[in-house]
């Protein structure tokens, strides 16, 4: 529906319908962001108009466009968008923002609210998960779109504020954007100088044009609130489909209000009875009711959703002819879009896991990734300039990008393996994004003390509980010679500490397998691999051994005749923990091993496979910090670990400096157990 056939009376009442939907909701929460809302009314209104193809009743359909609301403090734009669209959120949840149990919470969640493509709020985080989105969508369409149809047809659109461009993350991403000339990237940048402490002059005053245009967009101007200026805009942005496009919209923070538009004090605040009242009586505004929809505005939103169905209609017609005439690629759409694995997966891994010599869980990784890249058309990955030692390479699956050769590399969008760059803040990002996008499972590869750099879209992705999957190596001070910088020892209950994740550190090939086939068979929420650089021990198990026990997070992997204590260990250290156990049998003190990829898992077990696991006193051996092992084994238990920094020196002089060689580890053991 074009917005210049629109009468410039009804496009005005729908967008003050907007702005005051979001007034009157801030206003009754008595907490929220007005000025967003009132700022990018216009400019959304234009979008999602004329532009943005969806389906309020199938919220899901693959070909709609997506929208993503960076600045998610405007939240309140985009569920007064939603319900007036037709989605389901109805007029009771506007009045219920930011309440306990309602679908509008303070910054838009995903999977909590329908039509929210991705929780923001983290300001820079949903221009840098759009962008996996847009790459996402050109892998995909690489792979099932055809002469005669194409199932991918869409844009990713997304609105940013001037803090998202402040973000760090912006630039790795739209740094990557560019590269990777995402034509199909639009986003509309709410240019209006205004940030929380005042004016952005006081700590932003780069020239964004130049700096979009030195990444490679394509770059645009217009008055964001003169609508048919809008969407010409968008419109020369659709033509430009080798570059992504930001469009800066030079807007009002808080347009319509009378005294605080144009200033901070419209950002994060309601407006006041006394301002929404001069609000109101500015835009001709009925001062009662509050949340008042015309009916003019009520019928257009009627009109429009049936137009935005019938467009989706035409679109699904289309692909089941087209899947009938293209059975082939409608197999690989299926295998994609459903994440279709075999049943045996993770037996298959595990077989190919097998080694004859001990080797890093980092390289029992890439084993494991090679085959299951072989089974699993939709796992895609890489690293962020470390796949030389993250070893998360498909090899033979070429590499992702426009198609050329560069170098070494020959990149298409039928690619399988990312180059991210020294780029770890956004790589989690543009991992989340994909996931997010549907038809790939991703994962994103650094070493373990670079997790810092990751911490926001980890968070974010177990707060959405998507299952994207982080592969870390270089997991404790047995990296060696690179020192402290580079020794993660925090890291790993730091990391355990994130609701909703799941981290593996496994010890072997068996383990290193079954943290994959987890993360591809099982897994609803992010999963985290730690992997060793320095060589592992091959281990051998309880004849009654089964491999899904490793997905129980702990088990027995040595056992003894009335153990008076368990140790428990992860990763490297359950090989040194088996040793200590040999050492103090000859002492005549029995102990059991425990390996424990996952504490996480364990901890969802029931209490009596927990108990029936964990006998007599308990120990935990793990090379970092050691605080979060007392939930285990109590106050009284012993933890073997590093409390402070590590050092450069080789792996196995820090062994012996750090307590960790298994004559250290059983003589503590001994004299901890003589008390």
């Amino acid at each position: 529906m074009r917005v210049a056939n629109l009468s410039p009376e009804l496009r005005q009442a729908a967008v003050n319908t907007i702005k005051m939907l979001a007034v009157d909701a801030i206003e009754k929460a008595k907490s929220g962001h007005p000025g967003a809302p009132m700022g990018c009314a216009d400019m959304a209104f234009v979008l999602w108009t004329q532009f943005l193809r969806f389906d309020p009743e199938n919220p899901d359909w693959p070909n709609r466009d997506r929208f993503i609301l960076s600045n998610g403090h405007g939240s309140m734009l985009l569920y007064a968008l939603l319900h007036l669209a037709g989605y389901d959120l109805d007029m009771e949840q506007l009045k219920a923002f930011r309440q306990w149990g309602s679908r509008t919470p303070g910054h838009p969640e995903y999977g909590h609210t329908p039509g929210v493509e991705v929780t923001t709020g983290p300001l820079g985080q949903g221009f840098a998960h759009a962008v996996g989105m847009a790459v996402a969508a050109e892998m995909l369409a690489a792979r099932v779109n055809s002469d005669d149809f194409r199932p991918v047809d869409h844009y990713i659109y997304g609105i940013c504020g001037d803090g998202d461009l402040m973000e760090g993350v912006v630039a790795e991403a739209a740094s990557l954007a560019g590269r990777w000339k995402l034509g199909r990237l639009i986003f509309l940048y709410d240019d209006n100088d205004i940030s929380i402490e005042g004016p952005t002059d006081i700590a932003f005053t780069e020239d964004v044009a130049k700096r979009f245009e030195s990444y490679g967009w394509h770059v645009d101007h217009c008055d964001g609130h003169d609508h048919l200026a809008i969407a010409a805009a968008i419109e020369r942005a659709q033509a430009v489909t080798d570059k992504p496009s930001l469009i800066i919209c030079r807007t009002v923070i808080g347009h319509g209000a009378p005294t605080k538009g144009g200033t901070e004090k419209v950002h994060g605040a309601p407006l006041g009875p006394e301002e929404t009242r001069l609000t109101k009586e500015a835009l001709g505004w009925p001062l009662e009711p509050t949340f008042y929809v015309p009916d003019e505005v009520r019928t257009f939103f009627a009109e429009l959703k049936a137009e935005k169905q019938a467009e989706a209609r035409r679109w699904q017609a289309a692909f089941e002819a087209w899947r009938a005439a293209n059975p082939e690629k409608a197999k690989v759409w299926d295998a994609h879009k459903n994440l279709l694995v075999p049943a045996d997966l993770d037996a298959q891994l595990v077989e190919a896991a097998k080694t004859e010599k001990p080797l890093a869980t980092r390289k029992l990784s890439e084993m494991v990734i090679q085959r299951a890249a072989a089974l699993v058309p939709g796992l895609v990955g890489g690293s962020a300039d470390l796949a030389e030692s993250n070893l998360t390479s498909i090899k033979g699956g070429g590499d992702v990008g426009p198609c050329a050769k560069i170098g070494q590399y020959d990149c298409s969008w039928a690619g399988r393996t990312l180059h991210f760059g020294v780029r770890e803040h956004a790589m989690g990002s543009i991992v989340n994004g994909m996931v997010l996008y549907g038809g790939f499972r991703a994962y994103g590869g650094t070493f373990l003390v670079f997790s810092d750099y990751m911490r926001p879209p980890i968070r974010l992705a177990a707060l959405m509980q998507v299952p994207s999957i982080f592969v870390f190596t270089h997991d404790s001070f047995f990296l060696g010679e690179d020192g402290p910088t580079h020794q993660p020892i925090e890291h790993l209950w730091s990391l355990r500490l994130i609701p909703h994740v799941t981290l593996f550190r496994p010890a072997d090939g068996v383990e290193t397998a079954m943290a994959w086939a987890y993360a591809l068979m099982e897994a609803k929420e992010p999963t985290l691999l730690a992997l060793t650089r320095q060589n592992v021990p091959i281990l051998t198990r309880p004849a009654d051994f089964q491999i899904r026990d490793v997905w129980k997070g702990g088990y027995v992997i040595a056992d003894a005749e009335n153990p008076v204590a368990t140790l428990i260990a992860t990763g490297s250290e359950v090989g040194l923990a088996l040793e200590a156990q040999k050492l103090l049998a000859g002492q005549g003190i029995a102990v059991r091993v425990v390996s424990m990829p996952s504490v996480e898992l364990f901890l969802r077990q029931p209490e009596e496979y927990r108990n029936r696991v964990l006998v007599g006193r308990l120990a935990a051996i793990e090379a970092g910090r050691t605080d979060g092992w007392y939930r285990l084994i109590g106050r009284d238990g012993l933890a073997i670990g590093l409390e402070d920094f590590g050092a450069s020196a080789p792996a196995g002089v820090l062994a012996e400096k750090f307590g960790f060689t298994p004559t250290q580890v059983a003589a503590r053991v001994a004299e901890w157990l003589a008390k």
